[in-house]
């Protein structure tokens, strides 16, 4: 179990360059990708996401935690494809249209990627025509995020919603939205399944939502 505990660690540490090698070791030395991947990757960001709720670390902390888990799993990648491990629900993100903010986003992205999740990211000043476009395409889809960090953008939002309903396709996914102005009032007035206030939050809600 020392492998496992010298990964999270370095994880837990933003060790970017550490990771890598350790992951690729455990691996050498037989460890089970998946394995490594429940026990070392996923519960080191967990933990790194609680202390950020708790406030006991930040932004910066966090961005390099995900970084180096994502290293982590860039290594195990061609192996858990072999072992036909599969993802434990899809989704797809964006900030929406007018707003150029990826910060939180990304860092959304990275959290719910932690839990298990396949997550697509359509990048920012997303058009609902592209969120609607995208979950046509992929009915396997199950969440869309949608993030503003502006008050002039976050009618988007609401304009993203009706978009998805227009289509047809509201039912088949639930809705996510965070970002700094959005609250849980406004999250009930235009709809959306859940908000979450930060990236650790949001990774849980999500991992709710699809076992719900």
């Amino acid at each position: 179990m020392g492998r496992y505990e010298d990964i999270s660690s370095a994880v837990q540490r933003g060790k970017k360059k550490e990771v890598k090698p350790l992951v690729q070791q455990a691996i050498d030395e037989g460890c089970d990708p998946v394995e490594i991947l429940n026990e070392a990757l996923i519960p080191a960001m967990s933990l790194i996401g609680d202390k950020f709720s708790a406030g006991e670390v930040f932004v910066p902390e966090m961005l390099v935690a995900a970084r180096a888990m994502a290293a982590g799993t860039d290594v195990l990648k061609p192996y858990l494809a072999e072992a036909g491990s599969e993802p434990i629900g899809k989704a797809v993100i964006g900030t929406v249209q007018g707003d150029m903010h990826d910060i939180g986003k990304n860092l959304v992205r990275m959290m719910i990627e932690s839990k298990g999740f396949e997550v697509v990211d359509l990048g920012v000043d997303v058009a609902p025509e592209q969120f609607v476009a995208y979950v046509k395409e992929h009915p396997e889809c199950q969440i869309v995020c949608l993030s503003a960090l502006l008050t002039t953008t976050m009618p988007m939002i609401g304009e993203t919603i009706k978009a998805l309903s227009a289509a047809g396709v509201r039912d088949g996914v639930k809705v996510m939205i965070g970002g700094a102005p959005v609250t849980q009032a406004f999250a009930d007035e235009v709809g959306a399944d859940a908000y979450t206030a930060d990236a650790g939050s949001a990774a849980v809600k999500a991992a709710e939502l699809v076992a719900a």
